[in-house]
């Protein structure tokens, strides 16, 4: 069924839409609990050092072993290269990620959680990824396939506006 929102712009499946977004505000409680989820190493950390959820996007990027550049987490984050450097180098002061030089691009930093903190972190996301995997449990391979593209497209249309 097409309709249209009041801006004049069409809308395909319009009460699949607007009947999806009654979920979003279920999804940004989710969302804001991560705090209080935290295990208390995490907590304490984030609360002494005045971290943020941007902070945790960055440790969120770096939890399954993967070492990106400053660049290429910019580039994931849709954030400004100068303001992910400077979260990765409020996470690296307080001990949560350790950077490198790449050794095939000296000009290259990498970062990677630091071993410190990486098991900490690990079980962290994966119990917040636990309803997720649920749901992708549940569906097909090919309601799985169309699912993500869903999110991944949804995420980069937020990221450019």
């Amino acid at each position: 069924m097409n309709g249209d929102v009041d801006d004049g712009a069409r809308v395909p499946d319009r009460e699949l839409v607007e009947g999806a977004l009654r979920y979003v505000p279920l999804l940004e409680t989710y969302y804001r609990r991560a705090h209080t989820e935290m295990p208390d190493e995490l907590r304490h950390l984030f609360q002494d050092h005045h971290l943020t959820a941007r902070h945790g996007a960055v440790l969120a990027q770096l939890a399954h072993d993967q070492r990106p550049s400053v660049g290429e987490l910019s580039a994931r984050l849709g954030v400004g290269l100068s303001t992910v450097s400077e979260m990765v180098g409020d996470l690296s002061r307080v001990g949560l990620v350790v950077r490198h030089r790449d050794p095939e691009n000296g000009r290259r930093v990498l970062v990677a959680l630091s071993d410190d903190h990486k098991d900490t972190m690990r079980a962290f996301m994966a119990s917040r990824a636990g309803p997720l995997v649920r749901v992708f449990e549940q569906l097909t391979p090919s309601q799985r396939e169309g699912f993500a593209a869903g999110l991944r497209a949804w995420a980069e249309e937020v990221r450019r506006g």
